[in-house]
């Protein structure tokens, strides 16, 4: 049986997939609108297309979007992706702080696969359902309760979680009980970091912090046997100091004074 024949090239098909992705098409969608990987190669050298990164294409004359850099992240993840954490904060408006990583979740089916992560991408696992993700231009980003709890479990700074949990409230992107619920999980946060923080402090309080009396001897777990030479080493020493003792006490006795 003979497989189908490729579709004509289509470019007003290709153009639907750039325009909501920032100008950008997958190498899967100009497949779609009839571009073979060499029709591509063609295009790219004639200057209609330029390549951004492997397996991600742009139409050179299309208007320059805000997220570029962003949708391209996305195409990369197969439009998995959902951008969240710090990226989204940021996305919506709720920090003045620009993280110095993009943050994206990717599904918990993703979490065994070998990926090769674009340079500047911290990438997390947890499933977005619909009602946790909004669209900011042309990239899903989570709303803003999952960011915030997001930002919790990822131990972002207490002070700027709590800035942005007033915004969001001024802004009504959450309600009273989001803010409760965001609070309550700082607070066990909070708790279990001074634990685990007290869990390391002590092995090193019982090693190394304790003082020992005077006199006191070590504990018998962390005396070693000395060594052979160790031990006439140690005879040599005391004979030293015996002889050194015998030689005080007759300088001192009156019998060798009176010599």
């Amino acid at each position: 049986m003979r497989s189908p024949a490729p579709s004509a090239p289509n470019w007003d098909r290709l153009f639907e997939f750039a325009v909501g992705q920032e100008g950008q098409f997958t190498t899967k969608q100009a497949a779609e609108a009839g571009y073979s990987p060499q029709l591509m190669l063609k295009y790219v050298k004639n200057g209609r297309v330029t390549r951004v990164r492997r397996g991600v294409y742009r139409i050179v004359h299309f208007p320059a979007g805000e997220h570029e850099d962003l949708a391209t992240i996305w195409l990369w993840s197969e439009k998995a992706g959902v951008f969240s954490h710090e990226t989204a904060l940021m996305l919506h408006n709720l920090s003045d702080a620009l993280p110095r990583k993009v943050n994206l979740t990717l599904p918990t089916a993703w979490t065994k696969r070998r990926l090769r992560v674009p340079k500047g991408v911290v990438l997390h696992h947890g499933d977005v359902p619909r009602k946790d993700r909004v669209e900011i231009g042309s990239v899903p980003v989570t709303n803003a309760r999952r960011t915030l709890l997001d930002c919790v479990d990822a131990h972002v700074s207490p002070e700027l979680v709590e800035a942005a949990v007033r915004q969001a409230r001024a802004r009504v992107l959450i309600d009273k009980d989001d803010v409760k619920a965001i609070r309550a999980r700082g607070r066990a946060a909070l708790r279990q970091r001074r634990r685990v923080q007290a869990g390391r402090r002590e092995p090193l309080a019982r090693d190394v912090g304790q003082r020992r009396r005077p006199g006191a001897q070590a504990p018998a777990s962390r005396l070693r046997p000395l060594s052979r030479a160790h031990r006439r080493r140690a005879r040599r020493q005391c004979d030293d100091q015996r002889r050194a003792g015998c030689r005080t006490l007759r300088r001192a006795s009156p019998h060798h004074q009176g010599h």
